[in-house]
């Protein structure tokens, strides 16, 4: 999808854009990573770097997709799904492809959009996730040293033995 609004956004829009509201349409290219970090860097290193760091979060995907729970690995599917089609965009001729403007925050595009919400969804649910164990470990810990001085209604053992009548 994302790159599909590339190709529109390359044909249609001009650096002047189309003002919509809250979000214009403005073409524009990234020479470098996020902010254009590393726009002076030549693109051979770009892609290096980048198409690194998106196998290793394909590799972590795998890694995590037996024992992750439906929202983390969400999460992986839109950073990794970003991450894809920037590297696609960047392959063709060392530049990333933006279109959507605010005018307060630097242009990007719709898979910038998938990379950042796959990361905070992530870290939300990695965060409820480590929550809910701590919660589940304390209750573990409850029961077990309940367990282990036993009931709190038991009797405490009589002094001569068997407290049993008729002996």
């Amino acid at each position: 999808m994302d790159l599909t609004a590339k190709a529109w956004a390359q044909s249609h829009l001009s650096a002047t854009g189309m003002e919509l509201g809250p979000v214009d349409l403005r073409l524009g290219y990234n020479p470098g990573v996020a902010f254009s970090l590393g726009a002076d860097a030549p693109a051979w290193l770009i892609i290096a770097v980048t198409a690194t760091i998106t196998a290793a979060v394909a590799v972590f995907a795998w890694l995590t997709a037996s024992r992750g729970s439906r929202g983390q690995l969400a999460a992986l599917a839109l950073i990794l799904g970003g991450a894809v089609a920037n590297l696609a965009d960047r392959a063709a001729d060392g530049v990333v492809t933006d279109y959507l403007h605010t005018g307060w925050w630097p242009t990007f595009n719709l898979a910038d959009t998938a990379i950042v919400t796959g990361g905070l969804l992530f870290a939300l649910t990695t965060w409820r996730s480590d929550e809910g164990e701590s919660r589940t470990a304390a209750r573990r810990g409850a029961e077990g040293s309940a367990v282990e001085s036993g009931p709190a209604s038991a009797p405490p053992p009589s002094p001569r033995g068997s407290t049993l009548s008729g002996e």
